[in-house]
């Protein structure tokens, strides 16, 4: 086999591959789009909007509650509180320390 026709031949392998490629990029593509659509599609009826602002509307409600726990947990427990501070202080200051050891060696 020549030289050319073998550059030929790997040149259009290598087009049939590019080609491949292209397709299940642009399958995929499509399909990102069409669950994207969907997704909009669901999330556009008033029945989501109501479930999604019901649903932060919890999560700050018990946010609002873990805090207003935590003052009061405080409150009674100063010196408990204290130490956990001081053991999360402590407790990152070594994670620091050892990520930081690491890196020099």
């Amino acid at each position: 086999m020549s030289r050319q026709a073998d550059i030929e031949r790997r040149l259009d392998h290598l087009g049939n591959r590019v080609r491949e490629y292209a397709d299940g990029a642009a399958d995929t593509a499509d399909s990102l789009l069409s669950r994207g659509r969907r997704a909009v599609s669901k999330l556009s009826s008033g029945d989501a909007r109501r479930r999604v602002a019901r649903k932060a509307e919890d999560l700050a409600d018990e946010a609002n509650y873990q805090y207003r726990r935590l003052r009061r947990h405080a409150g009674r427990h100063p010196v408990a509180t204290a130490a956990i501070v001081v053991g999360t202080v402590g407790a990152l200051a070594l994670l620091f320390r050892a990520l930081r050891s690491s890196d020099d060696d």
